[in-house]
C-alpha cells in the first residue's frame, strides 16, 4: 500500500467530515468550525491512499518552543498499517527540536502515543472545558 504524506496540503470538507465521523469524533458535527480550525493550524499533515484521505494530523504552535497536537485520526480501515506513525514522524520532522510537544490522549490512543515516544508529563493532570460528547 502506497501512502502519500503531505504537509499543508489541501483538504475538502466532505472527506474531512467523513474521516471524523468514521472515528466518532464529535467535531464532525461542527464543520463550520472544524474546517477553518484545520486549515488555520500551524501545520496540517494528510495521508492519502490512491487519493483517499486516510489520515490527518494538525499542530498548533508558537513556532519556536511549544507545539500542541490536537488531532490525529486514521481511517478505521487503515488502522495498524503505520499511517499514524508516519503522521507523527512528519510532525516530528518539523517540531522535533522544540522544548515541549504536547497532546491529550485517551483510550487505545495512549498506547500508540507511548509507542511513538510520548510519556506522561510528570505529575500533571489533563484538564479541559469540553463541548464534545464522545468522552
Amino acid at each position: 500500500m502506497d501512502i502519500e504524506i503531505e504537509v499543508n496540503g489541501t483538504i475538502e470538507e466532505q472527506e474531512v467530515i467523513e474521516l471524523y465521523r468514521l472515528n466518532n469524533w464529535s467535531s464532525a458535527e461542527k464543520p463550520d468550525q472544524l474546517l477553518p480550525a484545520l486549515r488555520n493550524s500551524h501545520t496540517l499533515v494528510t495521508a492519502r491512499a490512491s487519493g483517499l484521505l486516510v489520515g490527518i494530523a494538525n499542530a498548533i504552535s508558537d513556532g519556536h518552543l511549544v507545539v500542541y497536537y490536537p488531532h490525529l485520526l486514521v481511517h478505521p480501515d487503515f488502522h495498524r498499517k503505520g499511517i499514524g506513525r508516519k503522521l507523527v514522524e512528519a510532525m516530528n520532522a518539523i517540531y522535533g527540536n522544540f522544548h515541549q510537544q504536547m497532546l491529550t490522549a485517551d483510550g487505545e490512543a495512549i498506547e500508540f502515543y507511548k509507542a511513538v515516544g510520548f510519556v506522561r508529563a510528570g505529575k500533571t493532570e489533563p484538564m479541559w472545558i469540553y463541548a464534545g460528547t464522545e468522552h
